[in-house]
């Protein structure tokens, strides 16, 4: 998705452990040598490497390999001498609490992917700060259309609806603005160690696909699901200025569809 989006104006070396074209293909925490050699030169590294639950389930993989492939792409990052790398890590960091999440507030995750990425920011801030290497973890909220709603709908889609008859709410962000952020972020030479990714504000999940026109039906919610996400967005506005109308269902759906119909503007 970032890199069909991508500013054709800036050069952007991409990487997969799978063949795709256009693509260098390596292993990140096998061969750091090549991963060095592929840094070379870099003002940024954008590292969303990492192990979801998805994967879990469906290869056994482990989540402790998020932190092995943050940890590898900064000490080749650092053997390079390519600039500042970015760790994709997840609101899923923050606890199960109401309000605005900010960076500065307390991370009690309660699922395992939430533990797994708040482990994997602590041991690579860590160890980047004795490394003497730039590194900003970015708690990267909803993205419309690599989410659960609109990336994942599907004919007789359900969402849980809350005991006042909303849908939860979540921090969201659209795939044009994600890599606008991104592009200038890696533009950007002061930046703090841990940063929230998202539109400002919270959208209903029910919003998102009444507004694309994708039909759902509500189910009571069960006991643990979380009725509001939202991040706060302000110290990512200090570096990138975000306009209010980014988080609404109609520019998230705009920006979805925008993609998919392979809109790089």
């Amino acid at each position: 998705m970032i890199s069909a989006l991508w500013p054709d104006d800036t050069p952007l070396v991409r990487h997969s452990t799978q063949q795709k074209p256009g693509f260098l293909v390596f292993d990140l925490t096998l061969e750091s040598e090549r991963a060095a050699r592929a840094l070379e030169g870099g003002r940024a590294v954008i590292c969303l490497s990492g192990v979801t639950d998805a994967r879990v389930r469906a290869t056994g993989d482990v989540y402790s390999r998020n932190t092995d492939l943050a940890l590898a792409a900064v000490r080749a990052a650092q053997q390079s001498g390519a600039g500042r790398v970015f760790l994709a890590s997840s609101a899923a960091v923050y606890c199960a609490q109401g309000g605005v999440l900010s960076e500065e507030g307390l991370c009690t995750p309660i699922s395992d992917y939430g533990r797994a990425k708040l482990e994997m920011e602590q041991t690579v801030l860590s160890e980047a700060k004795v490394l003497g290497h730039p590194v900003t973890a970015l708690r990267i909220g909803n993205v419309a259309g690599a989410d659960a709603i609109l990336g994942g709908w599907h004919e007789g889609m359900q969402i849980d609806q809350l005991p006042d008859g909303r849908a939860p709410r979540r921090s969201y962000i659209g795939p044009h603005t994600l890599t606008r952020v991104l592009h200038q972020l890696c533009q950007a030479d002061q930046l703090p160690d841990v940063m929230n990714i998202a539109a400002p504000g919270a959208i209903e999940m029910g919003d998102l696909l009444d507004t694309a026109g994708l039909p759902w039906q509500p189910r009571a919610a069960g006991p643990g699901v979380i009725e509001e996400v939202t991040l706060d967005t302000k110290r990512l506005a200090a570096h990138v200025p975000l306009p209010a109308l980014a988080g609404s269902a109609q520019e998230l759906v705009a920006e979805w569809r925008g993609w998919k119909d392979g809109d790089s503007k």
